[in-house]
């Protein structure tokens, strides 16, 4: 098993996507993480087609203001959930986040190889994220998962890998699931 420790705020070029964007998500997942009494050195655990192990640091204090701009959690959660995707690829793959996906494509972003530097990037995998705050049943991370791998169907006809990444930050845990 492989294990990464990750500053959350300060691991920012982890994708193609702006520092600015990747910053203020990583600010939700610290928000969630906050909000299950989770405190800086959490491991995040990945189950699935990928294993391992991330350590979750941060040195901030989750100040106020931070809380308030991410006080709608079901919005934090995805927006947290979608960081933990990202760093979730980024160690675990060849591949990296490079550029969100349009709406009713069923799935969330695009994956180039983490070699690739000159843009356009090269389109190489989809990646879905859901994310849950607090599992409230058994199996509803790996439902969850499989509710997203038939969302990823519509877009099939690409021929290109699914990656779908369901985040749960009470335990926290990840499931990872390639199609």
């Amino acid at each position: 098993m492989t294990t990464y420790e990750i500053d959350v705020l300060n691991d920012i070029s982890i994708s193609g996507l702006t520092s600015k964007f990747i910053s203020n998500i990583a600010d939700a997942a610290m928000v969630c993480l906050d909000n299950q009494k989770h405190k800086s050195g959490i491991i995040l655990k990945i189950n699935g087609s990928l294993n391992g192990d991330i350590i979750l640091l941060w040195s901030d204090e989750l100040t106020s203001q931070i809380k308030d701009t991410w006080n709608d959690l079901e919005e934090t959660t995805e927006y947290g959930a979608t960081y933990a995707a990202i760093i979730i690829v980024y160690f675990f793959t060849p591949l990296k986040v490079i550029k969100r996906s349009v709406k009713g494509t069923g799935f969330d972003y695009w994956l180039s190889e983490k070699e690739d530097e000159v843009y356009p990037f090269q389109e190489k995998a989809r990646l879905e994220i859901s994310g849950i705050l607090k599992e409230n049943k058994s199996g509803q991370i790996k439902s969850r998962v499989k509710e997203k791998i038939k969302q990823t169907e519509q877009s099939n006809n690409l021929k290109l890998p699914a990656y779908i990444v369901v985040v749960e930050f009470s335990t926290p845990k990840s499931e990872v699931a390639i199609k």
